[in-house]
């Protein structure tokens, strides 16, 4: 394997492992074994579109246009805030678990709609991926294996979350786990969002 394979491969993976609002949402999906595959594939295609524009030389889009960060920052501030507050009563009402008691599914169209409001409200995720890796890529000579490493890493990592977290089920059979997994959530959101107007 080529250095900047590998290198983008390692970049990549440390920029996503950090918990946000994305892998919080696919670590909850698969605890709930819900659309798991069409989840994580989304998530891993949306890094990979980001990364390759970033590669092709689109990091520049911020600095062309000076209002488009700070409207991402303001909308992605806007739905985490949402997403939070909803984590938070559903953990008031007992967890995730009583929805899964009482039968009650996800639509495959709300969990996508979901996930790539996460994934492109986020400004967070172009400052890593256009940005960040677009930057970095350029000091390698090789750099469409340096994209292709820091690719993997994000379908590496998705689909690591989104079926490992189904070794976790046997826990979550109790109402008590998925109430303090939905605060943990809620409140992650809301520190985020808090960030995003902050910074």
């Amino acid at each position: 394997m080529s250095t900047s394979l590998i290198a983008g491969f390692v970049l990549g993976f440390s920029l996503i492992l950090a918990i946000g609002a994305q892998n919080a949402f696919v670590l909850r999906q698969g605890l709930r074994r819900e659309h798991v595959f069409p989840l994580c594939l989304t998530c891993a295609v949306s890094d990979a579109i980001l990364i390759a524009a970033g590669v092709a030389g689109f990091g520049t889009l911020a600095q062309a246009v000076p209002w488009f960060e700070t409207a991402m920052r303001y909308g992605g501030a806007i739905f985490l805030t949402w997403y939070g507050l909803r984590s938070l009563s559903s953990a008031w009402r007992g967890g995730a678990v009583m929805e899964i008691g009482e039968g009650k599914r996800v639509s495959l169209k709300s969990v996508l709609l979901t996930v790539l409001a996460f994934t492109w409200l986020n400004p967070h995720v172009y400052l890593d991926t256009v940005v960040l890796i677009g930057s970095i890529s350029a000091q390698y000579d090789d750099q469409m294996a340096f994209a292709l490493g820091a690719m993997t890493s994000s379908f590496v990592f998705f689909f690591s979350l989104g079926y490992g977290a189904g070794m976790l089920s046997p826990i979550f059979t109790r109402p008590r786990a998925w109430q303090v997994l939905d605060l943990i959530i809620g409140l992650v959101m809301l520190a985020i969002a808090a960030k995003l107007v902050l910074m």
